[in-house]
């Protein structure tokens, strides 16, 4: 039985090399020797050495290994460069005083537990798994608020170690980091938005974060949501951060952003110019049209108010004031200073109203003094001593005792020798002066602010 036993098993060692010499054969047809190339078939038919070995590796390198200890501990500082690839920027909100940005975020350092000796696999690139495996450096971005990793449709994580024990880790993340935007030149006002992040608990004599060349990269940004704003470019530094437990190592991205104009300049700076302009309009209305004038004055007020509102919508509530504060305001007191104008002409018109003609001419005798002219009766529907009121200022100002202001009522009161040197303002025309005073003055505010917040 033992020879037997001996003999069946000889045959099948036989029968099984004979079928492992020879070459199985090709299939009949064009789309079968397709298949017999095909990659997949290819890797299926590749001997199985390469995934040996790695596995192989794998399993010396992880087999007294200590993920909660860093590298080099007690013998010298780890030292980790950085890169970041930035894959978009926005949006920024001005309220939050926050912007969101997308970026893969990667770092490298040596970790000599992990070298190993292999003539087939100089780097191994391994998946998600492995990372919880080995040590990784504790980086925390200090100006977030909130970070999420991206988990579809696996984890976006990036392993690979090199014979020699560098290690190269990448991650992707969205990340909302504060910004701090100083307001005082809003719209047109450029930031510096910062990304700053470091080690949580290891400080500078642990660990020592270093940019790489060409650390910070960009992706296009045509697909950057960057609404009312624009990228005018990046830079980073390296500072050191002094704390009460150590020194850490600070890495900082400054992303340069310019505010535009556009969408402010449609819904506020163009409404508010034109309903100043929409305020001159009641100086060529008669100033006994009382109606339109008054309707026309609280109508550009009222509007002015709801647009220095809208206005404020888009900013925090701030305690200073802004450029956009500055010309919304300066619109609003020439709106008012408008409704005003009409309202000193319509309180001083009835000391506008001349005497009539024969008391006028009875006023001055040919030898060119000056006699009372009879009390005329009170017009109808007016008090009766409205008349010796009128008679009486008339007299006054005739002796130019009242006449020391620079407001005049009577033409009678223009000439006179008190009159040298001074310069008098007819009241009746006012609206006269108003229709040049005000859009001069208001060009004038538009040439200095504009130079100043533009160009200064």
């Amino acid at each position: 039985m033992t020879i037997k036993l001996r003999v069946v098993l000889f045959s099948l060692v036989v029968v099984r090399g004979v079928r492992c010499e020879q070459p199985p054969t090709p299939p009949i047809g064009g789309d079968h020797d397709e298949e017999l190339h095909h990659p997949a078939v290819n890797q299926m038919m590749a001997p199985r050495s390469h995934q040996e070995d790695a596995t192989l590796i794998l399993n010396n390198l992880l087999k007294d290994y200590d993920r909660t200890l860093r590298p080099d501990i007690g013998v010298k500082p780890t030292v980790v460069d950085v890169g970041i690839y930035v894959n978009s920027i926005g949006p920024v909100s001005s309220i939050d005083m926050e912007y969101q940005i997308d970026i893969i975020f990667a770092q490298t350092w040596v970790d000599t537990r992990l070298r190993y000796n292999s003539s087939s696999m100089r780097i191994l690139t391994l998946n998600s798994n492995m990372v919880g495996l080995i040590w990784l450096p504790d980086t925390i971005f200090r100006n977030s608020k909130t970070a999420d990793s991206h988990w579809i449709t696996t984890p976006n994580q990036l392993l690979r170690i090199r014979d020699n024990g560098k290690i190269l880790y990448t991650l992707r993340m969205t990340i909302n980091a504060e910004c701090q935007l100083q307001l005082h030149n809003f719209p047109m006002d450029e930031h510096s938005c910062p990304l700053v992040f470091s080690s949580y608990g290891y400080p500078r004599d642990e660990i020592v974060y270093k940019w790489k060349r060409n650390s910070v990269e960009t992706s296009d940004q045509k697909y950057w949501r960057l609404y009312q704003f624009d990228f005018m470019g990046l830079r980073n530094t390296s500072d050191v951060l002094a704390t009460t437990a150590g020194d850490y190592v600070l890495m900082t991205v400054y992303f340069d952003l310019s505010r535009r104009m556009g969408y402010f300049t449609i819904q506020t700076y163009i409404p508010c110019i034109l309903t100043v302009v929409l305020s001159w309009v009641s100086f060529w209305i008669k100033s006994d049209a009382t109606p339109a004038r008054t309707a026309l004055g609280i109508t550009t007020v009222l509007t002015m108010t709801t647009l220095s509102t809208v206005a404020r919508n888009s900013l925090p509530r701030v305690s200073y004031v802004t450029a956009m504060d500055l010309f919304v305001t300066v619109c609003f007191l020439f709106v008012f200073a408008a409704l005003i104008e009409y309202a000193m002409l319509n309180y001083c018109s009835p000391s506008v109203r001349r005497p009539p003609a024969k008391r006028q001419k009875a006023t001055y005798s040919s030898l060119g003094t000056r006699r009372r002219p009879p009390r005329a009766a009170a017009p109808r529907g007016h008090a009766p001593f409205w008349q010796d009121r009128h008679d009486d200022f008339l007299e006054r100002c005739l002796d130019g005792k009242d006449c020391q202001s620079f407001f005049c009522c009577y033409d009678e009161c223009k000439d006179g020798g008190w009159r040298k040197g001074r310069v008098h303002v007819n009241i009746r025309e006012l609206d006269s002066y108003s229709r040049v005073f005000f859009p001069t003055s208001f060009l004038l505010f538009n040439i200095v602010y504009w130079v100043s917040y533009l160009y200064l």
